[in-house]
């Protein structure tokens, strides 16, 4: 049986919440997602890879970073008009291909069922995250910029003013 055929959408903004222990994402519709976990900062200059086959969820926020907007990569389980309900977007690479998400955001498909994500929060005019999931766990990733020397250790306290609320 072969894959249903899934078309790229475009996203929308949607609300962003960063709390000490992770990030929260509210949809168009009203529900609610949480990506747990401090994120592990991909350092500049570096990319991240992605094991075969998971899904991979790319956020973007807005300079106050209480917005922002959530792609799926190559997602081809949720139906067209749930995402446009819910506001987030998707696009779809074949193996070789390599597509700018957002300005300083992109994505390609090497091979081997890997994404490979490259972000400069610097050009992306917010923070970049990028959620790695699939039915046996999730990872968190933060990209940062050159001009950031986090560890990521102090999440929570760049969480903002929605920290550990």
């Amino acid at each position: 049986m072969s894959a249903p055929h899934r078309n790229d959408i475009a996203p929308a903004s949607v609300s962003v919440a960063l709390r000490e222990e992770g990030v929260e994402v509210e949809y168009l519709d009203g529900r609610v997602t949480f990506y747990h976990g401090v994120p592990q900062v991909v350092a500049p200059d570096d990319s991240l890879t992605t094991p075969p086959g998971k899904e991979t969820h790319v956020l973007v926020t807005d300079p106050t970073e209480t917005e922002g907007v959530l792609l799926y990569v190559n997602d081809l389980k949720t139906h067209d008009d749930i995402l446009e309900q819910t506001g987030v977007g998707r696009v779809v690479l074949g193996e070789g291909d390599e597509e700018e998400l957002f300005p300083g955001v992109v994505a390609r498909r090497p091979g081997g069922r890997r994404t490979v994500i490259e972000a400069d929060p610097a050009v992306a005019g917010g923070r970049v995250f990028a959620f790695v999931e699939d039915d046996w766990g999730e990872d968190s990733y933060e990209f940062v910029a050159a001009d950031d020397d986090t560890d990521g250790s102090d999440f929570g306290d760049r969480a903002g003013d929605d920290a550990g609320e």
